[in-house]
Order: C-alpha cells, then sequence, then structure tokens
C-alpha cells in the first residue's frame, strides 16, 4: 500500500481521533496534517504497512500531548448555559458535559479513553497507539472514569458506555 493510498482510506478515522483529542475542528486538521507529514517522513522505515494506522495514531497522540504541554493549543468550552450537573443520562446535556469533561482529563487519560471507548481498540493496541504497557492503559483509563464519574455521576459515564 502506498502512503497515499493509506492516507485516502484512513482520513476519516484518523481525523475523529485527533478531534476527539483536541476539541477543535481547525486543531485536529493540524494535528492531522502534522502527523501525516510526519508518516510521510517516516514511511520508508514502516516495516509493516499495516501498523501505518498505529503509527500515525500515536504520532497524533504525542503531538497533541506536546501541545498541551506548551499550552500552545487550549479551545475554551461553552459552558454558560449547562446546568450545573446533567440529570438525565439520555439528554443532550448529559453529553455537552461528558465532551466538557473529557476535555478537562489530563491527555494522556484522554488518549487512552478515546482509543478504548470512541476507536473500540483493545488494551493491547491502545498500549501499542501510546508506546506504554497494558497495565498503564489499565491504570489511564481507570483514573479517567473515576474523575468523570466524580465530576458527572456514574449514570452519564455508564450510558456512555465507559466500563471497566
Amino acid at each position: 500500500m502506498s502512503f497515499a493510498d493509506f492516507a485516502t482510506s484512513r482520513h476519516g478515522a484518523l481525523y475523529r481521533y485527533a478531534y476527539l483529542l483536541a476539541g477543535d475542528r481547525g486543531l485536529a486538521e493540524d494535528l492531522l496534517q502534522e502527523a501525516l507529514v510526519k508518516t510521510y517522513v517516516g514511511w520508508h522505515r514502516l516495516r509493516d504497512p499495516n501498523n501505518a494506522e498505529a503509527y500515525t495514531r500515536r504520532v497524533i497522540t504525542t503531538t497533541a500531548i506536546g501541545w498541551w504541554r506548551r499550552k500552545s493549543w487550549r479551545a475554551e468550552l461553552p459552558n454558560d448555559d449547562v446546568p450545573d450537573r446533567p440529570t438525565d443520562p439520555d439528554d443532550v446535556t448529559a453529553r455537552v458535559w461528558l465532551w466538557n469533561e473529557l476535555q478537562k482529563l489530563p491527555p494522556r487519560q484522554r488518549a487512552a479513553l478515546v482509543l478504548r471507548y470512541y476507536e473500540d481498540l483493545t488494551e493491547p493496541q491502545t498500549a501499542e497507539v501510546l508506546g506504554c504497557s497494558v497495565g498503564t492503559v489499565k491504570r489511564q483509563v481507570s483514573d479517567a472514569l473515576k474523575k468523570l464519574r466524580a465530576r458527572l455521576g456514574s449514570d452519564v459515564v455508564l450510558k456512555a458506555g465507559m466500563t471497566e
């Protein structure tokens, strides 16, 4: 598979991942573009083109974490019309709160949750993308879910399909 074929076929999934990490469409595009450039530069070093998506996700993750550390981007999330806490897990308000709270998580915890529950990767696959052990993934997910439950309540987190 050529790089062009890879980039064309996986653009949507990679963009979705970048968006879930960045929380902003423009930043997600920038993040994805930077990751694809880095993937293109390293394309000849990939032993197995089937690992290209995992490699690119890892680049997206490390780039996003680097941006966060430098605080060069952080989208302000609107919360003017959102009640103090959602009461009905099916409510749009609950989804807005979940989105806002997801954006407040530390980058590695957010990445672990996004990969596990939005991208449906297994723990070993998530560990590969994040470049860490399966135990670290379990810990990151557990800590993130604990924070979300404390902030939103178990009903909202459970309804979103996020269970340990």
